[in-house]
């Protein structure tokens, strides 16, 4: 584990956890930049760190964080520092906000602003949601002629299902895709 492994981790988690507004999945891209800019993992390690996260306890983006640092530096300690890098704009944002908030709660300016945000906070998470359905469905991770038909199908026959029986827990529904995932992939 590098001192400069580490130093670039922080400031990409750091960078990362500052401007991705909007939880978990605008995350997201940050990460495929990093896949660009690093190489620390893959499109499909990506996609596993998604499926993971989203079934794990906790925040997303805090779960895909620990998991490139321990993968990247094979250590815990390598975990552990993404999580602080990727924790502490947002420590550092609420700190202040909640210092000024009583002053300027009312001000037509932050009403504006949050309102500007919302846009943003959209567009980050349709991205996120575009990538991801673009491995998912074709399988070189591009858009291509090479389509993955199954997923497409397994993907048409879960939003049915999701549609139709929406009383259920998303629990329920993440273990029957991870068993039809299993089932499909041996």
């Amino acid at each position: 584990m590098s001192l400069q492994l580490i130093f670039q981790l922080i400031i990409a988690f750091f960078k990362t956890g500052l401007f991705a507004l909007g939880g978990g999945l605008a995350t997201i891209p940050f990460l495929y930049e990093m896949i660009k800019d690093y190489g620390w993992f893959t499109k499909d390690m990506l996609m596993n760190m998604i499926a993971v996260s989203e079934s794990t306890p906790g925040p997303m983006g805090v779960n895909m964080a620990t998991y490139v640092g321990f993968h990247t530096t094979n250590s815990v300690i390598g975990g552990i520092i993404t999580t602080l890098s990727l924790v502490a704009p947002s420590i550092i944002i609420i700190c202040i906000v909640a210092h000024f908030l009583q002053k300027f709660k009312n001000s037509h300016w932050v009403q504006d602003a949050f309102y500007g945000l919302r846009p943003a906070v959209c567009a980050m998470i349709a991205s996120a949601g575009l990538g991801i359905l673009v491995v998912a469905v074709f399988n070189n991770g591009e858009i291509s002629w090479d389509i993955n038909f199954l997923n497409i199908i397994l993907l048409i026959v879960m939003y049915l299902f999701c549609r139709k029986f929406n009383k259920l827990h998303p629990i329920f529904i993440v273990c029957i895709c991870a068993c039809l995932g299993i089932v499909f992939q041996l």
